[in-house]
């Protein structure tokens, strides 16, 4: 893939817009470091994401929009919330919320969890994509996984040269650091992430994951969950990939995209089943299949 490199201009931005809605992610420039934008609500968008990025594990990502109205349609705002909100947006903060059972993320955006992570960013470049695009994106870091976050054009080029369609040069971001991440979704507020803007919150515990920037495991089902399974048992909901069939498949063809952007969806429809217990069948360890079988090695292993 040729990935081309255009200075921000009205052309580029609705050159970037195309690429979103046609389902490819596209690196941009935030105030805090270059982001990696793709539709939130499009599962196979962002999984492209995690594809270029090389991630190896599905961890939740910020959605960025417009303006609180547009985080309001999304997530459900607590009085502190709309409080911080009204104080540091647009700017460098991310308020995780309670998900809007509404809203029509996809949920490879969330993990699986029930809470998302908002930011109204506050660059030219950003906010004329949201525009553009009329769309929510997902925006991680726009560099390899573990890789050194990119605050200028040439950096995230050096990274992710060859695997993006496009990136578009700003210049260099004004913050160079993450945005601070803070959780209102019940009891005090919580420090997950420190970043530019200093909050009043307790740190989180990192026993889980809720947001970026956390290392722990996450969205797990409540069910055992058996993975690498060939024959599942009589009391297991079976998913299954490519040719080895089951109650559902992450992808009939074996397409990684689609079985990225299917995992979670599936996990929840396998543990509101009937059946007591989960089976997943092998899914191939190279590209995004590595970030596939990382995230049931961990929902395999919080059930032991």
């Amino acid at each position: 893939m040729e990935t081309r490199v255009l200075p921000f201009t009205d052309d580029s931005i609705a050159e970037a817009a195309r690429l979103i809605l046609a389902g490819e992610p596209v690196a941009v420039p935030t105030e805090t470091v270059y982001g990696l934008a793709a539709d939130a609500t499009n599962a196979e968008a962002v999984a492209r994401i995690y594809e270029a990025k090389g991630r190896p594990g599905f961890n939740p990502l910020i959605v960025h929009v417009p303006d609180l109205a547009a985080a309001l349609q999304i997530g459900d705002f607590s009085e502190e919330a709309l409080r911080l909100a009204g104080s540091h947006w647009p700017g460098p903060l991310t308020l995780v919320v309670p998900l809007r059972k509404e809203a029509r993320i996809a949920s490879i955006v969330t993990a699986g969890l029930p809470s998302v992570g908002l930011r109204v960013p506050d660059h030219p470049a950003m906010r004329a994509l949201l525009r553009a695009t009329g769309r929510p994106l997902a925006a991680p870091s726009a560099n390899a996984s573990g890789s050194i976050s990119p605050t200028k054009a040439a950096h995230v080029l050096r990274s992710l040269g060859g695997r993006i369609p496009l990136i578009v040069d700003g210049g260099s971001t004004t913050q160079g650091i993450e945005s601070t991440i803070v959780a209102a979704t019940g009891g005090p507020l919580r420090l997950l992430r420190r970043g530019p803007i200093e909050v009043d919150a307790a740190p989180a515990s990192r026993s889980k994951i809720e947001s970026p920037g956390q290392l722990a495991s996450h969205y797990a089902p409540s069910k055992p969950l058996r993975i690498g399974v060939t024959a599942a048992d009589a009391d297991e909901y079976l998913i299954g990939f490519g040719d080895a069939d089951g109650d559902a498949n992450l992808s009939h063809d074996g397409d990684l995209v689609e079985a990225a952007a299917r995992l979670f969806d599936l996990l929840h429809e396998a543990d509101q089943s009937p059946k007591p217990r989960i089976a997943v069948a092998p899914v191939p360890g190279e590209g995004l299949g590595a970030a596939i079988n990382d995230r049931l090695r961990r929902a395999a292993a919080d059930r032991q």
